[in-house]
């Protein structure tokens, strides 16, 4: 059997970034930074793959990882192969890293002077997903969200030169809103999986129970949840538009992409009559075009 060529290994990694509900790194934005974001990217969808066991077949992943192939599917293992990979992104000294999706993320860390901590973040937030199945409160889904989704914001306004106190608070309500959606999006597929991202705190107050969420599609209790929850991250969404409003160029494209997303997405939802249990209700093209354009405008006013 031959080998997969290193230069190709990222690719399917990269290549999830048209399924995302937000543009990853549009035309639009300067070649640098489409450079920076898929670096960062390439990373953050790895690090997903290995903790949902979605990587490629083959075990190529592994054997850069310095592991044997048929470890692939032993994910705290590769989780801790890819920490150590990381840290060969930062070291000043010794080797450099073995993945290719982390030689990638090097230069792109040192020309913006990245720290290790998100994307340690991200690691910690995937090693949460093989030991936590079930969340009490949304208080706790919040903070693994802060781990798993805030990261990731934090990291474009670090890309771009934008950070403040301010945008990252307003960020951090965005993207927990970001992740909030693909879980509502992915209950059925979570399900499937043996984790539950819907707070059980909120399951009881609408007396929903996991064989509910297991029904080919949903009763009035579970839409009722769903519905809440999108109100939930509807709400956080609104710090967009002013976060929008306080960059200038191309990033506020970006950004408004990014709440346009979000947006566009729950209005998928909310069309589906609340019911993400068949498979994940997915927005338009047109759809997302129309909510950028409302958050744009919506950011104008906050200025």
């Amino acid at each position: 059997m031959t080998s997969t060529p290193a230069a190709h290994i990222g690719d399917a990694t990269l290549g999830k970034a048209a399924d995302e509900n937000f543009p990853v790194a549009p035309f639009f934005l300067p070649r640098a930074w489409r450079g920076d974001l898929m670096a960062v990217y390439g990373f953050a969808r790895l690090v997903d793959d290995i903790g949902d066991g979605d990587l490629a077949p083959g075990g190529a992943d592994a054997r850069h990882l310095g592991l044997e192939p048929e470890q692939s599917d032993d994910r705290l293992a590769m989780l801790d192969a890819l920490e150590t990979d990381l840290r060969r992104v930062f070291a000043t000294t010794g080797e450099e890293p073995h993945h290719p999706l982390l030689r990638a993320l090097r230069p792109t860390a040192r020309r913006r002077a990245l720290s290790p901590e998100p994307f340690l973040g991200l690691i910690e937030a995937n090693r949460q997903d093989q030991k936590v199945r079930r969340y009490g409160t949304y208080a706790e889904l919040a903070a693994y969200c802060e781990l798993s989704a805030n990261t990731v914001g934090r990291l474009v306004l670090a890309l771009t030169g934008t950070t403040s106190p301010e945008r990252v608070r307003r960020s951090d309500a965005v993207c927990t809103a970001l992740q909030i959606v693909e879980h509502l999006q992915d209950v059925a597929e979570d399900l499937e999986r043996d984790r539950i991202y819907l707070p059980a705190e909120d399951m009881e107050r609408f007396r929903v129970t996991e064989a509910d969420l297991a029904a080919p599609s949903a009763g009035a209790s579970v839409r009722a949840l769903i519905a809440y929850e999108a109100q939930r991250a509807s709400d956080l969404l609104d710090e967009g538009p002013p976060l929008v409003g306080s960059v200038d160029g191309r990033l506020k494209l970006l950004l408004a992409g990014f709440v346009g997303g979000g947006r566009s997405a729950l209005t998928a939802i909310s069309a589906a009559g609340f019911d993400v249990l068949p498979g994940p209700p997915k927005a338009t093209k047109p759809r997302l075009l129309r909510e950028v354009g409302t958050v744009l405008r919506r950011a104008r006013g906050e200025r």
